[in-house]
């Protein structure tokens, strides 16, 4: 759940047709649940095999400190995001000074920077061995103390710092579009600024804060290698270990089991933190928070605190991989033609580029068949077709190794020898079907808000006139939703370029992306060597922020002309 659920918030609300009890179109329906089967299938096959072997055996070593660390991180980043995401938020909204108009848009930059890649630009600069702690020693001695930098502090921090910007946005969506006239109505009241923030703004932003949090929360709970880098061992780290170092089936699956019941509490926390609050707009919108201009060293010193929020989360260390790639090359000029590179990168986006079509296709197939059958459990199918991003990736790549052990068995009892072999778990076939899993809701639900925008009468003239359903879908939605395809397929490529534990997890022998290379590269502390790489990934997820800010910026141009 990353920059598709942030677009989705920052889109105005699209009338969504009604659906009635169903239009006599069973083969629609029939195939919309036969998706969500195949999306649910994995996860239920490790919550059977987790929940089944209770009580054999002995419970996985340190699980206790494991659920202690996994608790502590993601309450230390969702309240550092809180503060940090929060905190700009205010500031760019409330006041005028140097930079603003600049860093309201550019604050948003950290998205594009993957917390693994900043994890380990922060600890060649901050380790033992680093120029920082170097330079300190020069000066005060080598017996001076210094702070442990792998560790769960530095971890919580780092991830701070690339995860803020979800929270910025909504909450500085809620300042600006949601709290207008309520605003002008306690200011008119005779309110402060400052009461009018705590006693109506804030409560006013409370969804969009909860929202936010909880794709914060969802996000450290799915991380792989930020953690390992700072020597933090979560409970999604712990199902990797476990699978990969003991070969424990079922100790790795009732620890999947565990974080999965870690994401229900996260998706049940931001329903309690909303509580039942429904806030809208009546009447004309008043001007809302008018920003307050700051001057002397006030507006120099909140011109400071957005360009350092800035400058940590992505200016600092996208020069620091740039000196670094620009070294290798000037040091190798061979490094530009390392064959590995452009193996690893082939991989990656021909494995992304067939994931991003794959869950376009199903995309359309799904939103056309709900629209088709109009009934209420093809639009349920439709819903749980979009839960597996919210499930970490390690989690379900052990679940498609579970799905097609158990499909071997069966295939080997009705008379074929041997199941599937290794066609599906042997090959890239595996990671397909896991990405397909992962990254179909970003799909749905941009091919969905394109479909929304269709009027029902459009379908139903095409129908009236002969036209067969998938007639309809090819000739009709397919060319009108143009937009809303392109916007999945980026998404998805994006997020699959930079995807890690599914790969690690169920990737043939010999086959690595880029993402797998530069997380081996800087774990052995190569990190001059993971820099162009790492750039590579940085760049490509610079795409889908650019589309979210031009997407925020027509939203927020809108809502001004509609004042």
């Amino acid at each position: 759940m990353t920059e598709t659920a942030v677009l989705a918030e920052a889109r105005p609300p699209v009338p969504r047709p009604r659906r009635g009890a169903g239009t006599g179109r069973p083969w629609w329906t029939a195939l919309v649940v036969l998706v969500a089967v195949l999306v649910a299938t994995p996860v239920l096959a490790v919550v059977a095999d987790g929940l089944g072997s209770l009580g054999e055996g002995s419970p996985p070593r340190g699980l206790g400190r494991m659920v202690l660390t996994t608790l502590t991180l993601m309450l230390g980043v969702g309240a550092g995001t809180l503060v940090v995401g929060g905190g700009l938020a205010w500031l760019v909204t409330a006041y005028r000074f140097p930079l603003r108009d600049v860093l309201v848009w550019l604050l948003v930059l950290p998205l594009a920077m993957p917390a693994y890649i900043l994890g380990f630009v922060f600890l060649s600069t901050f380790d033992v061995s680093g120029p920082v702690q170097s330079a300190l020693r020069a000066v005060l001695g080598t017996d001076v103390w210094m702070p442990e930098v792998r560790s769960l502090p530095a971890a919580i921090l780092v991830m701070t710092l690339t995860l803020y910007p979800y929270v910025y946005l909504l909450a500085r969506a809620a300042l600006v579009e949601q709290t207008a006239g309520t605003h002008d109505a306690a200011r008119t009241l005779g309110a402060g600024r400052g009461r009018a923030l705590r006693r109506v703004l804030l409560p006013l932003a409370r969804p969009s804060l909860a929202a936010g949090l909880a794709l914060v929360m969802m996000e450290t709970l799915t991380d792989f290698a930020t953690v390992q880098y700072f020597n933090v061992q979560t409970v999604s780290v712990g199902v990797y270990l476990v699978w990969k170092g003991s070969f424990d089936f079922h100790a790795a699956t009732q620890l999947a089991v565990l974080v999965l019941l870690f994401a229900v509490a996260v998706l049940a926390g931001e329903r309690l933190l909303r509580g039942r609050a429904r806030f809208h707009q009546r009447g004309g919108r008043g001007q809302g928070l008018q920003p307050e201009r700051l001057s002397g060293w006030r507006a120099w010193g909140a011109a400071l605190l957005g360009v350092a929020a800035l400058s940590a989360g992505f200016l600092l260390p996208v020069l620091q991989l740039l000196a670094w790639a620009l070294g290798e090359v000037l040091g190798d000029p061979a490094t530009l033609t390392d064959p590995r590179f452009a193996d690893h990168l082939t991989n990656s986006l021909v494995v992304a580029a067939i994931a991003a079509a794959a869950c376009v296709v199903l995309s359309l197939a799904i939103a056309h068949g709900v629209r088709m059958s109009g009934g209420r459990l093809a639009a349920s199918a439709a819903q749980l077709t979009t839960f597996g991003y919210a499930v970490p990736g390690a989690v379900v790549g052990i679940g498609v190794l579970i799905a097609f052990a158990g499909l071997d068995t069966a295939l080997e009892r009705a008379g074929v020898p041997g199941g599937t072999g290794l066609l599906v778990t042997g090959s890239v076939l595996g990671i397909l079907y896991a990405y397909v899993i992962r990254f179909l809701a970003p799909a749905y639900q941009a091919v969905d808000a394109s479909l929304g925008k269709i009027s029902p009468t459009i379908t139903s003239s095409a129908l009236s006139l002969g036209a067969s359903p998938l007639r309809v879908m090819a000739r009709v939605h397919l060319p009108l939703a143009r937009p809303g395809v392109a916007v999945a397929l980026v998404l998805v490529l994006i997020d699959a370029v930079k995807e890690l534990p599914i790969v690690l997890l169920l990737r043939p022998f010999g086959f690595t992306t880029t993402s797998v290379w530069v997380y081996e590269l800087a774990r052995e502390n190569f990190w001059e060597r993971a820099a162009l790489p790492a750039l590579v990934i940085v760049a490509a997820a610079v795409v889908p922020v650019f589309v979210l800010v031009r997407q925020t910026r027509r939203a927020e141009h809108h809502g001004k002309v509609g004042r």
